[in-house]
């Protein structure tokens, strides 16, 4: 038996663009109220809004800085002084520089485990805290697929990659049975940053064995079946055409 989505306020962060903004309107076409969380893109957060908006649901847009600590804290009850309640929480926002260990300075090294591990395990955190006696929420975390064959490419960001991997993992046994913890780790999805689609084509065609790239679309449609199947927790749906097998 499937979960019903109706009426649930979700939030996603980094759901103005890419991958969040897919998952953003997933979402609101399956009749969640959806939160939308934004670092920069405060122009397309407005835009993601305005199209999750012609679904019938209430939409609200949320600036802050992930990399600041305070800013995390503020989100939830933002979310909570919206619309009273959050079901959903979908941690996608992640900042992704192609570094190895020689060229990445403590400055980025802080900044992409403050975005891509802090911030999701705190507002996991106060996430669980806002739930009420009884009441039940899901969690879906956004994973890369690399890192189930580790490299020296993208060096601390991999590492904050396989940290969240733990903590879904580890989340899913300490905050069962009231919330579920699932994840999805892509892989060839969109083109590497500065380059285009002919660029994911190639990758597709030279490393993946079904010799085609995924898409947003199939991402947000994995997040939907995790949210909708009760029996799921702990969960991580590698999505990447057997790249990383």
């Amino acid at each position: 038996m499937q979960a019903d989505l109706q009426g649930k306020v979700a939030i996603v962060t980094g759901g103005a663009v890419r991958v969040g903004k897919a998952i953003t309107l997933a979402l609101a076409e399956a009749g969640c109220n959806v939160f939308i969380h934004y670092g920069r893109s405060c122009a397309a957060a407005a835009q993601t809004r305005a199209e999750a908006e012609r679904c019938g649901v209430e939409v609200e847009t949320y600036g802050a800085d992930l990399s600041d600590a305070s800013a995390v804290l503020g989100v939830i009850p933002a979310v909570l002084n919206r619309f009273d309640r959050v079901d959903i929480l979908v941690n996608s926002a992640a900042v992704f520089p192609n570094e190895g260990l020689m060229d990445t300075d403590i400055d980025s090294w802080e900044q992409q485990f403050a975005i891509n591990l802090r911030a999701p395990f705190f507002l996991c955190q106060a996430f669980e805290k806002t739930l009420g006696d009884g009441a039940q929420g899901d969690i879906v975390n956004v994973l890369d697929a690399r890192i189930f064959r580790p490299a020296g490419d993208h060096l601390a960001y991999r590492l904050t990659k396989s940290g969240l991997l733990t903590m879904t993992e580890s989340l899913a046994q300490a905050l069962a049975p009231r919330i579920r913890v699932n994840a999805v780790a892509l892989g060839a999805i969109l083109p590497p940053p500065g380059e285009d689609e002919a660029a994911l084509d190639r990758i597709a065609r030279e490393r993946v064995p079904l010799r085609r790239s995924g898409s947003v679309e199939i991402v947000a449609a994995n997040v939907l079946h995790l949210l909708t199947q009760p029996f799921l927790t702990g969960v991580t749906i590698r999505l990447d055409g057997g790249e990383f097998l």
